[in-house]
């Protein structure tokens, strides 16, 4: 992992969780492994604060532990779960167009908690939406409780992995094997599936709010699926928000009609194929008639004029695997991959060094190894053009060039020297920029709110003044004299500050979508 990465690794986990669980992590991320007893005295931390911070840390999936050779315990970080915490907002919305407030609301829970038993992420779920509730309406349990098994059965939730006995340690082994059978990944607890009638309960807010929740009264009792832990799929979602990439990348190459059919063939084959699969499972013509939707109708015919389509397109988005049953396709997961990367790659190389070093770049991408005369031909710029771009974009390590020797003494009189594009260095040359970014716009962040603190503070202190008031049955005037200690000057910059903090965290969102893309090409270049 790069320094930059490890930067924002620390100011993540120190934003969410504080500093001196931000000092333990950090330490592991640049020092490696480490036994308890030494990360506290290197950190130059107490015992009890150094196992409080691997506690939240371990329970979050930040760190894991293991034994050493020696017999003894240590702890590592994984900086590569860390970095997720960017990605955060974008597992949360699409929970939200999946499944609802409530789907929203469990991912949310499971993020901020690590892993938790399903009852009570159903139980602190189903409250939260209470405390939002219209007055004179019934919150259902069980639609919380069915949303939590549509997230497992669609493997967006999976089983943390526990220890299997107590009682056993593997021989000469220190800790705790944690494992879970796949058999049982995705498998509902007994008692807890939506149409449990012991778990079934409808509730109606009385106009005081008075709150009689029974699973209040009943935390002494074990949970009917005590010791069965849920935690997110991060897999699954990437394979969601790579699929809607795709589908996206299509509907603005075709047409809208043809991006439902690519959704739907992934769809149909989103639980069975792996995530770094390079071809989903083939999908028969008339089961992609079957399931796609309604409206707009979509007949047999208009269906395999589009498949024709997808399959002769330049991209190979979609291949045909065999004529039987009416025919046979799949989605070339990695060429789509190939193709949104190296389409992210252009675009960069555009906005840094202009539509002439794009056209090099794309024309080095199709033809691999030219010489500078045979790009200035081909692309039909000057000598002297092509010259100073080639070399802007050598010195920022975007294009390559090999050395081929006609004598054994090297000389450059007469060696060939032919550019060509490295995409998987490229990729990570701009994945490291990227990763910059987020650390730039992550820093101007904190320095907006640190420059505004005085106005923020005393905007939370109006606001909560004006609700207890509001809460206490104050009239509007009453509540209108609050909000006026709020002076013109003062709401102005409290206005400003919130747009420029709403601009940063929309730029972040979008790096980290560049991210999500170059991320996912080099782990498939390098699966395969």
């Amino acid at each position: 992992m790069s320094v930059t990465q490890c930067k924002l690794g620390s100011l993540l986990i120190k934003d969410h969780y504080g500093e001196v669980v931000e000092k333990v992590c950090t330490y592991l991320v640049e020092h490696g492994a480490r036994a308890l007893r030494v990360l506290a005295k290197e950190a130059g931390l107490q015992l009890e604060q150094v196992k409080k911070a691997l506690t939240v840390l371990i329970q979050l999936g930040h760190v894991e532990y293991g034994c050493h050779k020696r017999g003894f315990v240590e702890y590592s970080a994984r900086l590569d779960r860390i970095l997720l915490h960017t990605r955060y907002p974008s597992y949360i919305y699409c929970a939200k167009s999946l499944y609802g407030d409530a789907g929203e609301l469990i991912i949310e829970e499971l993020l901020q908690n690590g892993h938790m038993l399903m009852s009570e992420v159903v139980s602190k779920v189903w409250q939260r939406l209470m405390e939002v509730v219209e007055q004179n309406k019934f919150v259902e349990e069980g639609t919380v409780r069915q949303k939590c098994v549509d997230l497992i059965s669609t493997h967006f939730l999976q089983r943390a992995p526990a220890v299997t006995n107590n009682s056993e340690l593997k021989e000469g082994s220190a800790t705790p094997t944690l494992t879970v059978p796949e058999e049982e990944m995705y498998k509902i607890p007994k008692g807890m599936a939506p149409d449990s009638k012991i778990n079934i309960r409808k509730r109606k807010l009385s106009e005081t709010g008075a709150d009689e929740n029974p699973l209040k009264k009943k935390k002494t009792e074990p949970a009917i699926d005590e010791g069965i832990y849920w935690c997110v799929n991060f897999d699954r979602f990437h394979q969601y928000m790579r699929d809607q990439v795709i589908v996206a990348a299509i509907k603005r190459r075709v047409d809208e009609n043809a991006a439902m059919i690519v959704q739907t063939m992934l769809r149909i084959s989103e639980v069975t194929t792996s995530c770094l699969a390079d071809v989903t499972n083939p999908v028969a013509t008339n089961e992609i008639l079957e399931a796609l939707p309604k409206e707009p109708a979509i007949d047999q015919s208009t269906l395999n004029q589009y498949l024709k389509i997808l399959v002769e397109d330049q991209t190979e988005f979609v291949s045909k695997y065999s004529t039987s049953g009416g025919g046979m396709y799949v989605v070339n997961i990695y060429k789509a991959v190939k193709e949104l990367c190296i389409a992210s790659l252009g675009s960069t190389v555009q906005e840094r060094f202009g539509q002439k070093s794009y056209r090099i770049f794309k024309l080095l991408l199709t033809k691999k190894y030219l010489e500078q005369k045979q790009i200035e031909d081909f692309a039909l710029i000057p000598a002297k053009e092509a010259k100073e771009m080639l070399y802007k974009m050598f010195a920022e390590q975007l294009i390559s060039v090999q050395e081929i020797p006609r004598t054994p003494d090297h000389a450059p009189s007469r060696t060939f020297f032919l550019f060509n594009v490295n995409a998987d260095q490229v990729c990570r040359n701009i994945l490291e920029r990227s990763y910059k970014s987020i650390v730039n716009l992550f820093l101007r962040r904190n320095h907006e709110t640190q420059n505004n603190k005085r106005v923020i503070e005393k905007s939370q202190r109006v606001e909560a003044i004006a609700a207890s008031l509001q809460s206490a049955g104050a009239d509007d005037a009453q509540t209108a004299e609050i909000e006026d200690m709020i002076t013109p000057a003062e709401a102005a910059q409290l206005k400003r500050y919130k747009d420029n903090i709403s601009k940063l965290e929309k730029s972040e969102i979008q790096v980290d979508e560049a991210i999500f893309i170059l991320k996912l090409y080099l782990e498939y270049s390098k699966s395969r």
